[in-house]
């Protein structure tokens, strides 16, 4: 069955319509980055780079580093962006553009955000890095897909109960890294979270400046909830989709955080810039040897 015009949008280069890119322009191993500015730091350190294009916050420069060709994609900001991203990048690789038809074949992709985010306990330190074992989606993005074979619903459940979570807010789901991914990223030194996406950052992540917050025990609620002994580590606006998304498509995603502020100990990084770029190189260095 064709796709039709309305459904796959494309260019009139035949390209995908957001992202610009033809399927050769994609690597099967892809770095997302949020800042549009942050691609060309991981592609500063490609030994070649073959590919570089941009639409509106989308950029991607492909290229090779250490023998290994590898993509890096903005994404912007949010779970909503994560939506158009993930599924232009699954339709590169499992449909045929030219025929608007699936493929029999599936290609699996690997995709690993490389983002900041603010730590919500006290003893995780500003400058470190963490891997998002599990996310806590706090937008909808989920909920219009069939996606109950990869939530969590436990913890969704003991999430609702403990917190008294508002029916006015989206229900919360609960997702999971890829295992194969985060046993190979794992080594001492690097903290293994549990990370809330939320849809803002200001009321939505418990911030107050001129506007009142709806809900003004929003912030003890998030630091204070515990699943098994699982507390919540951090907050961002990209990791839920990025994994319920990858899941249901049978891609494999990670997210890893360079915590550059707490929001317990009300502490904010010296040296932000540093601690990505060590980001960067450390996870560029992990992907050789995947």
């Amino acid at each position: 069955m064709q796709l039709g015009p309305s459904e796959l949008i494309l260019n009139e280069d035949g390209s995908i319509y957001h992202l610009n890119l033809l399927p050769e322009d994609l690597a099967d191993t892809i770095i997302l980055v949020g800042d549009p500015q942050r691609v060309e730091r991981v592609s500063s350190h490609f030994d070649s780079i073959e590919v570089k294009k941009t639409k509106r916050e989308f950029v991607t420069h492909t290229g090779i580093y250490k023998e290994k060709r590898i993509s890096v994609i903005s994404t912007g900001i949010g779970t909503d962006n994560i939506d158009i991203v993930l599924n232009e990048l699954d339709a590169l690789v499992n449909i045929d553009l030219k025929k608007r038809e699936i493929k029999k074949g599936k290609t699996t992709l690997k995709l690993l955000r490389i983002g900041t985010s603010g730590a919500l306990q006290d003893e995780i330190p500003v400058d470190s890095f963490l891997l998002s074992e599990l996310a806590l989606g706090f937008d909808s993005v989920l909920h219009y897909y069939s996606s109950e074979p990869v939530r969590r619903r436990e913890i969704e459940q003991a999430f609702l109960e403990q917190t008294k979570w508002s029916s006015d807010f989206s229900t919360p789901y609960v997702v999971g890294c890829n295992q194969d991914l985060l046993e190979h990223f794992s080594e001492q030194g690097i903290i293994l979270g549990f990370t809330g996406s939320n849809v803002g950052f200001y009321g939505p992540q418990g911030r107050q400046l001129r506007l009142r917050s709806k809900d003004s025990q929003l912030h003890d609620k998030l630091n204070s909830f515990s699943f098994n002994g699982r507390k919540l580590t951090n907050l961002e606006m990209e990791t839920s989709a990025l994994y319920g998304l990858s899941a249901l498509m049978g891609h494999q995603a990670i997210s890893l955080n360079a915590i550059i502020a707490n929001r317990a100990s009300l502490t904010f990084s010296e040296k932000p810039r540093n601690t990505v770029d060590r980001l960067i190189k450390w996870t560029l260095d992990k992907l050789v040897n995947y």
